[in-house]
């Protein structure tokens, strides 16, 4: 495994992710992060890089657009070692994302709320954290993706161990967990709207 080098962060739970970034900048990985992650990222005293400046576009449309974009997704789904991927990543200025930490809107905890309307729901529906989280498992020989705090501490052991790696092995049990997280996410907002 090649050495993780650049992370995007972005957390509806922020839970323990100030000691996470912190380590993670310690073995010299770059964050890019969005909105209120990279304001309390910031506010710790970390370097952080907005997605906005990374990919040349603005966060829009109240939000809902924000690394819906070629430089977000081509950086988690290139494959290292296939030099026509490398070679178009390098045309379009891609730098790969070797680390995704991402938890999801809190779809439940809002519907949970009596005074829940419709549109406060669909709000609450999240679409790129959805994609960034299935694109970097899907590439998981090549990027580490956490969606749960838990296991923040035994990644950075890890790291530490092997000089700032991931285990492809752990990497594809971390990967496991996205696509459950995912098929949970959508199954809450499915059976949601079948009510309505």
């Amino acid at each position: 495994m090649a050495k993780i080098q650049r992370a995007i962060i972005s957390l509806s739970d922020k839970t323990g992710i100030q000691e996470l970034a912190r380590s993670l900048q310690n073995f010299g990985v770059e964050i890019l992060s969005t909105g209120g992650t990279a304001k309390v990222l910031r506010e710790s005293g970390l370097k952080v890089m907005d997605v906005s400046e990374y990919t040349g576009f603005p966060e829009m449309l109240d939000g809902r657009v924000k690394t819906l974009h070629p430089k977000v997704h081509g950086g988690l789904l290139g494959i290292r070692d296939n030099p026509a991927h490398v070679r178009k990543m390098k045309e379009h200025g891609i730098q790969p994302i070797d680390m995704v930490v991402i938890n999801l809107y809190p779809f439940e905890a809002t519907v949970a709320k009596s005074s829940c309307t419709l549109e406060e729901a669909i709000e609450n529906i999240d679409i790129g954290g959805p994609a960034m989280l299935r694109a970097a498992a899907k590439n998981y020989p090549y990027v580490t993706v956490i969606v749960d705090p838990v296991d923040y501490e035994s990644i950075l052991k890890e790291m530490k161990k092997s000089g700032g790696t991931v285990s492809k092995e752990t990497n594809f049990r971390l990967a496991k967990k996205v696509y459950q997280l995912t098929a949970r996410y959508d199954t809450a907002i499915a059976k949601y709207l079948e009510k309505k």
